[in-house]
């Protein structure tokens, strides 16, 4: 059934004359239509209503799409391959990203978030095993595995692998393996790493909906629309991720509390040993 928030999204979607995945998978022939109609600034290239993923998530249901996830992971990879930024639900928070290796779609993430370039971007990556190509561990493979996938994000040193474009203020990087199905396997699809950082313009409150970052849309080549991310009542649901520095083999500090503190200071210090560096 389509819920009222769906249809008042397709009806505008429809009237600006942008590419919309439709029932049966027709496609609006998104440059004939721009010539003839141009859009609104209120659209992105293509906004797709994510399907049910092949496995469960840990919070509400995306809405009933319509195509299916190959669909919607070739179009992403696709459009980051050109170069271009993609927003999509993480297990905290809407994200956008680009290919970490791309020094030209890193620029433009900072363009659209209006975000300094002193401030790092996280990066994420599909498997435990990746972390060792991006990054120096200084942990057991253990720690990494009891932690992610999940709403936490590593900070250790950067390996030569990365693009020295990406945070080249710092030797430190994040890393993220988020714990939502979609963008765990768009990570494992890409060939490389993906810069993520949050769905809204710097300093504003980051987005549980894709509504909630319409002004960044005419900026984006794709939005990847999951549905609803978390308990919108509760304000903890917009922390975004714990992140965690590890740089100095046996300690740990916080850098952000984010949503799951508790959990990751559990794991570091009372079941793995480490301590906290003062």
């Amino acid at each position: 059934m389509v819920t009222r928030r769906r249809r008042l999204l397709l009806q505008l979607l429809m009237r600006s004359r942008e590419v919309v995945v439709g029932r049966g998978g027709e496609e609006r022939d998104w440059a004939r239509r721009k010539a003839e109609d141009p859009a609104p600034a209120s659209t992105p290239g293509r906004l797709l209503f994510l399907p049910p993923g092949p496995e469960p998530t840990a919070g509400p249901q995306p809405r009933g799409g319509v195509g299916d996830w190959k669909e919607a992971l070739t179009e992403a990879v696709n459009i980051l391959q050109c170069g271009q930024v993609v927003a999509v639900p993480t297990d905290t928070i809407y994200g956008i990203t680009c290919l970490a290796q791309n020094s030209e779609a890193i620029r433009r993430i900072y363009e659209i978030k209006g975000r300094s370039e002193d401030k790092p971007l996280a990066v994420c990556v599909g498997h435990v095993e990746d972390i060792y190509k991006y990054c120096k561990v200084t942990v057991s493979d253990q720690v990494l595995r009891d932690l992610l996938p999940g709403p936490v994000t590593l900070v250790f040193k950067r390996s030569e692998e990365l693009n020295k474009d990406l945070n080249a203020f710092t030797d430190l990087v994040g890393i993220r393996i988020p714990k939502h199905p979609f963008i765990q396997k768009l990570a494992e699809v890409c060939d490389g790493p993906l810069a993520l950082t949050s769905a809204n313009l710097s300093s504003q409150t980051s987005a549980l909906t894709t509504e909630e970052f319409q002004d960044l849309w005419p900026s984006l080549g794709l939005v990847v629309d999951g549905g609803p991310i978390g308990n919108m009542t509760k304000p903890e649901c917009r922390l975004g991720s714990t992140v965690v520095n590890l740089g100095t083999p046996g300690k740990y500090s916080i850098i952000r509390p984010g949503c799951a503190f508790d959990a990751t200071v559990e794991i570091l210090q009372n079941k793995h040993g480490l301590s906290l560096q003062s």
